[in-house]
C-alpha cells in the first residue's frame, strides 16, 4: 500500500512538474527584449544593499565594470566597503555622513547627497558602466536631498544596456512607476529588536 501511495504522488508531482515546465518555457519564449533594467529593492525588512551587492558579485562574474555609490553610509567601514574596494572592475565610492539622525545637520546631509548625484550622473551617461548601484538613494529621494524627476530623468536617459540597482526605505511612486523589478523587503523578525547589537557580517 505504501508502494502504491508512493507511486501516485510521484506521478502527480511529475505531471505538476511537467505542466509548470510548459508554463515557464512559454514565459522564456516570450521575453526576447534585451535591455539594461532598473531593479529597486524597498521596504523597511534588511537585505536591501545585501540584495544589491549580490548582484554587483554577479556582474564581477560575468567581467562587468560596476560603478556603486553610497548615499547616505559613510561614517562607518562595512564589509562589503572593504571587500568590493578589491576589485579593479569596480569604482567605488562612499560619499554619505551617516544615517540623517546621527548627521542632524540638514544643510550637511544635502551637500553630500548632491554630490554623490553629481557622482551618479557622471556613471548613468557612460556606457562603460554595465551595472550602476545607488545605494539609499531613496533615502535621500525620501529627505528631499535630490528631486525625484531630475532622477528619473536621468535614469531614463542613461544608455541602453545599463543596469542600475536602487536601494532604500521608502522608494517614491514615480521611481517605482518606471522600474522594471521592484522588491519590498518586510520586517519578520529582528534581532535589534531582542537588544543584539549590529554583528559583523551580517549588518556591518
Amino acid at each position: 500500500m505504501a508502494d502504491q501511495d508512493t507511486q501516485e504522488k510521484n506521478a502527480r508531482h511529475t505531471a505538476r512538474m511537467q505542466r509548470k515546465k510548459e508554463i515557464v518555457d512559454k514565459n522564456i519564449a516570450a521575453a526576447q527584449k534585451d535591455q539594461g533594467v532598473i531593479v529597486i529593492t524597498t521596504g523597511n525588512g534588511k537585505g536591501k544593499s545585501s540584495s544589491g551587492f549580490g548582484m554587483v558579485a554577479r556582474a564581477l562574474g560575468h567581467d562587468m565594470k560596476v560603478g556603486i555609490v553610497q548615499f547616505i553610509k559613510g561614517t562607518f567601514s562595512t564589509g562589503e566597503d572593504r571587500f568590493f574596494h578589491r576589485f579593479p572592475e569596480i569604482d567605488y565610492y562612499v560619499m554619505g555622513e551617516g544615517f540623517t539622525w546621527e548627521t542632524q545637520d540638514r544643510e550637511q546631509d544635502i551637500k553630500a547627497a548632491q554630490a554623490a548625484w553629481a557622482k551618479a550622473c557622471e556613471m548613468l551617461k557612460n556606457p562603460d558602466y554595465a551595472l550602476v548601484l545607488l545605494d539609499e538613494l531613496n533615502i535621500a529621494l525620501k529627505q528631499h536631498y535630490i528631486a525625484v524627476d531630475e532622477v528619473i530623468d536621468a535614469l531614463q536617459q542613461r544608455p541602453k544596456m545599463q543596469h542600475v540597482v536602487i536601494t532604500g526605505r521608502a522608494a517614491p511612486q514615480g521611481l517605482i512607476d518606471i522600474a522594471d523589478t521592484v522588491t519590498e523587503m518586510k520586517v519578520i523578525k529582528h534581532a535589534f529588536k531582542n537588544g543584539i547589537k549590529a554583528q559583523k557580517g551580517i549588518e556591518l
